[in-house]
């Protein structure tokens, strides 16, 4: 088998679904690191404390993410299928299932702020910011969720335009009413912290109404309409839970994986919150073409094997493996030349700067092996329907060696921020080795259909 696929229409459609997926991404990021460079200024205890608020309210939109990624390795074959009744069914049960994840999250977030706000840290400060951000955060969840999600699955039909136009208008209206409501521009009142939150409800306004607006009324390609909410869904719903639900458990665990490693690190204190959400930051806008072409990467394979054509499934998977080993590389690159530049740009003491630099170190290493298992795990594995072993690895890595990992290094032996963050990654190294060989046979290639 070739290095690469050989192929130009091959790279022109990667181009053509990744590219706009990258460029959201973007502006999510840019809209990430406006909030924190604004809420910056106002000191560690405001970064902290909407840092730490966006550790649970992450587990939700990761939540949304397994949702829609779980949808999508349906809506993708169906896609290629031409089968546009199953692209309906599958939306509906998401629909469904996200209806119920909003309600759950958000009375856990009404009832009981302050009691999630200390599970991620033990300062009073931080807490009481936090507990602000989340209150007023709130409706995000239905207006996210349903947005994250659909266009999440508008992307597997060739629609990554909509959800692009959305973060547009989204992008400048968040950055706009952060600016007005945190520092209190315009005569409007000074609210801190919870002055982004709410510049994010109102951009999430924005965003939903243009996605929903879109699939509801002008979408001609899987011509949803309101009535079709009410369809009945069964033949689908065995099919559903096989394919779908792995990869929501599988990012759900990652979400609460992921704040837990969130707790951990409030735990080791002010210092190593605030430099680890600068490096966050930067984490993100380092992989925003991985995103791009892991969703990319699902959609085509589910597409090519919808029409039947496993062999080249299974050459173009080993090709993208490879495109992941490349980003992973270039995206240290960009790390280390923007690490000591983006620091400088946040109003913190010595010691925070040169832990953020430290952690700044680990994310270029870590970034190489995080590309290239993120392309072929939430791409190519998954595009194939191998969502069960993947759920299962990831529950391994992440909650057998990562946490415990990052625990014992973090807070009993207090190691330097570089090898604490390691410690905590290690899951990225092991999914690697675990990808390299996983892709060389044809377990992952499972069949899809819904009789």
């Amino acid at each position: 088998m070739r290095l690469f696929v050989k192929d130009r229409n091959f790279y022109k459609t990667l181009i053509a679904f990744a590219l706009p997926i990258v460029l959201q991404q973007l502006i999510n990021v840019g809209v990430n690191m406006a909030d924190n460079i604004m809420i910056g200024q106002l000191g560690e205890t405001s970064m902290g404390g909407v840092s730490q608020a966006n550790n649970f309210i992450m587990i939700y939109n990761i939540v949304c993410m397994g949702l829609g990624m779980g949808a999508s390795v349906l809506t993708s074959r169906f896609h290629g299928m031409e089968d546009n009744e199953g692209i309906k069914k599958t939306i509906n049960i998401m629909y469904r299932l996200l209806f119920a994840t909003v309600i759950a999250f958000s009375l856990a977030t009404l009832l009981f702020p302050s009691q999630i706000m200390s599970i991620y840290t033990d300062d009073a400060g931080i807490n009481a910011v936090g507990v602000g951000y989340l209150l007023i955060s709130t409706p995000c969840y239905f207006l996210n969720g349903y947005n994250v999600t659909t266009s999440i699955v508008l992307r597997t039909v060739g629609k990554a335009n909509i959800p692009l136009l959305s973060s547009c208008c989204s992008f400048m209206i968040n950055i706009f009413f952060n600016w007005v409501f945190i520092f209190g521009n315009l005569g409007a009142p000074v609210m801190g912290a919870n002055g982004a939150a709410l510049g994010t409800l109102i951009a999430r306004v924005v965003e939903f109404s243009i996605t929903m607006t879109y699939l509801f009324v002008f979408d001609k390609t899987i011509c949803m309409r309101i009535k079709d909410l009410f369809m009945d869904v069964k033949d689908l719903v065995k099919e559903y839970i096989r394919i779908s639900i792995p990869v929501l458990v599988s990012d759900t665990l990652l979400g609460v994986g992921s704040s837990a490693v969130g707790a951990v690190l409030g735990h080791i204190g002010k210092t190593f919150v605030a430099a680890n959400s600068i490096t966050s930051v930067v984490m993100q806008l380092a992989q925003v073409a991985t995103l791009g072409v892991s969703q990319a990467s699902c959609t085509l394979t589910g597409i090519t094997l919808g029409k039947g054509e496993v062999e080249k499934a299974k050459e173009q998977g080993m090709t993208l493996g490879r495109i992941g080993l490349i980003i992973g590389i270039v995206g240290c690159g960009i790390i280390m030349l923007i690490a000591d530049p983006v620091i400088s740009l946040y109003n913190i003491n010595e010691e925070t700067r040169l832990l953020a630099k430290e952690l700044m170190d680990a994310l270029g290493i870590v970034m190489i092996f995080q590309c290239y298992n993120s392309i072929l795990t939430k791409g190519v594995l998954r595009g194939g329907g191998d969502t069960k072993f993947l759920m299962v690895a990831d529950i391994i890595f992440l909650w057998i060696f990562s946490i415990p990992l990052g625990i014992l290094c973090g807070i009993y032996l207090k190691l330097p921020g570089f090898w604490i963050y390691m410690a905590i990654k290690i899951d990225q190294f092991l999914k690697s080795i675990l990808c390299f060989y996983r892709i060389r046979t044809d377990k992952w290639i499972k069949k899809i259909s819904r009789k």
